[in-house]
């Protein structure tokens, strides 16, 4: 499978609108650069008119030049491998690849390859998600965790003392990197599912909630995340700005999900909220 590389010149500022946008045209991996930022999409699945649509809505704020290409899933990975720096998040998580030593001290460690799937703790909003499951009790607990990605979020989970974990993806190579990244570390309750909140239906309640996803997705998403979740169970949240958190703890009040904290990082947020008991 083939993917295309659109590599965009964009402020700060407009970079974080723009893959916000880009997010809505199914593009769902984003690297930084020094001018502006990437975006990555299944061949397939890439409509230049949507994107130029896209960038003609701000035209407004000047021009958005682009150049795109298309590349190989194997060369991603071997990008990947050249540039990949292992990761410490709160002097307690390591992550990193199978390549590098595991350093000492780490409270948990977890060693993944992403092959073209999102979060690889680097990205702000893996990050912070790491750093509020950190503060929640997993002891024991059911957890799912929605646009799984590499994985990482589930792994974390599983470290922290899961009963049971798991974790679903639209995509079927990151399904595929999950599952491998799972075996990577050892995880014996992690089962990763290939489908949208839709293969949620008739699942058991879960006693924690992890969705790294979108603003739109989570809008969307939210009611099947009050239902399955028990009754002051957390539900854990990111992939959004600072400007769509008040939407977002809108739309949760009236589901009955009580807003309990949030940080951010470079205008990224993750939020947690508590389902009333």
């Amino acid at each position: 499978m083939s993917f295309i590389e659109v590599t965009v010149t964009a402020s700060e500022e407009y970079a974080e609108i723009l893959i916000a946008e880009l997010g809505e045209l199914g593009f769902d991996t984003f690297q930084d650069t020094e001018n502006g930022f990437q975006a990555y999409i299944e061949e397939d699945r890439f409509e230049e008119e949507a994107l130029q649509e896209v960038l003609e809505r701000y035209r407004f704020a000047g021009e958005f030049p682009y150049q795109t290409k298309s590349i190989a899933k194997q060369n991603w990975n071997e990008e990947w491998e050249k540039n990949f720096e292992p990761l410490l998040i709160s002097d307690k998580v390591s992550v990193r690849a199978d390549f590098h030593e595991k350093p000492e001290g780490v409270a948990y460690d977890i060693v993944i390859t992403p092959k073209m799937s999102f979060g690889t703790g680097h990205h702000e909003t893996t990050t912070l998600m790491i750093e509020n499951q950190l503060t929640l009790d997993h002891v024991g607990k059911r957890i799912l965790d929605m646009g799984c990605g590499t994985g990482i979020l589930a792994i974390m989970a599983e470290q922290l003392g899961a009963r049971q974990v798991l974790a679903v993806d639209i995509e079927d190579w990151t399904v595929e990197n999950a599952r491998e990244n799972a075996e990577r570390n050892n995880c014996a309750t992690l089962e990763v599912r290939l489908g949208d909140a839709s293969v949620l239906t008739g699942e058991a309640p879960f006693e924690l909630i992890l969705a790294n996803i979108n603003r739109n997705v989570l809008l969307e998403d939210m009611p099947v995340y009050s239902q399955l979740l028990l009754p002051n169970g957390p539900l854990v949240l990111s992939g959004f700005y600072t400007q769509d958190l008040p939407l977002l703890q809108e739309r949760a009040a009236e589901l009955g999900l009580a807003f309990e904290s949030s940080r951010t990082k470079n205008n990224w947020v993750s939020a947690i909220f508590r389902k009333n008991s």
